[in-house]
């Protein structure tokens, strides 16, 4: 499973999203919205955005519980 956090700098959305991501044990591979011109097309007002397996599957305020049903816990 490949997963990433689509995220920007001084989102305070993007960083509650990698810490429910980190407590239920996974390090998402990050990608900062505004350094790519495709992910700044498809997701500039977004963010914060989490893709697994180029899948999006959550966006915007995101919930531990959201992600829990979504990727599941990490080892």
């Amino acid at each position: 499973m490949t997963l990433v956090l689509v995220t920007r700098k001084g989102c305070s959305l993007c960083e509650d999203a990698l810490a429910h991501l980190r407590s239920l044990g996974h390090q998402p591979e990050l990608a900062d919205v505004d350094a790519d011109d495709r992910l700044h097309d498809l997701y500039d007002w977004r963010v914060p955005v989490v893709l697994v397996d180029d899948r999006v599957v959550a966006e915007g305020r995101i919930t531990l519980e959201q992600l829990s049903r979504a990727v599941g816990k990490g080892v």
